[in-house]
């Protein structure tokens, strides 16, 4: 497994960001309820790529899941230590799609859900496509059957119920991000809103 939990590092901050308490829960929090999703659902990779793709789950594990202990960080100010999600890294399936001339990524969700960040806060090893969480199937109400984490960000600019990857050669705005969440959402800088 491999271990990020000292991604803190790189930010010259300590494990737990400023504003945040630690919890053994996951709490949940959405924009809505949980959609339904098919169990065996397709994320679509569109935009500024060479190869437009349409892959299921196994696919993505075909392409080089791995497990990972991240820690996750909410906007709302809780964070839980050493999850352990398996998926796939977003560095192996930009690689796969051929990326051309992007700057910027939209993610895309079943609820009608988006979320933003630049190309290169994306294109890190730590950033996952998952659909395991704690060693179980990713349970629906915390983003299954698939989801993004960025454990380097506060949650919302992981996409819960992802549906599409859109690689943009101009940046544009989230959902949140449109109603005055921070663009950059560092928590070590504590940049939660615009």
């Amino acid at each position: 497994m491999n271990d990020v939990t000292d991604l803190h590092a790189e930010f010259d901050g300590e494990r737990l960001p400023p504003g945040q308490r630690e919890t053994t829960r996951f709490p949940v929090l959405s924009k809505g309820g949980t959609p339904s999703v098919a169990d065996d659902p397709t994320l679509d990779v569109y935009g500024a790529v060479g190869t437009e793709l349409s892959l299921s789950i196994p696919d993505l594990e075909e392409l080089g899941a791995e497990a990972q202990r991240q820690d996750f960080h909410c906007v709302t100010g809780w964070s839980r230590f050493d999850c352990e999600f398996y998926g796939l890294p977003f560095p192996r399936l930009a690689d796969h799609a051929g990326v051309d001339g992007a700057v910027h990524v939209m993610f895309h969700a079943h609820d009608g859900y988006t979320t933003n960040l630049p190309l290169g806060e994306c294109d890190r090893q730590e950033v996952l496509f998952a659909w395991e969480l704690d060693g179980e199937p990713l349970a629906g109400e915390h983003g299954g059957p698939l989801r993004v984490v960025t454990p380097h960000k506060y949650a919302y600019k992981g996409a819960k119920w992802v549906s599409g990857v859109e690689f943009l050669t101009e940046p544009e705005r989230g959902y949140w991000e449109k109603r005055g969440y921070s663009d950059t959402a560092n928590p070590w800088e504590e940049e939660r809103y615009a």
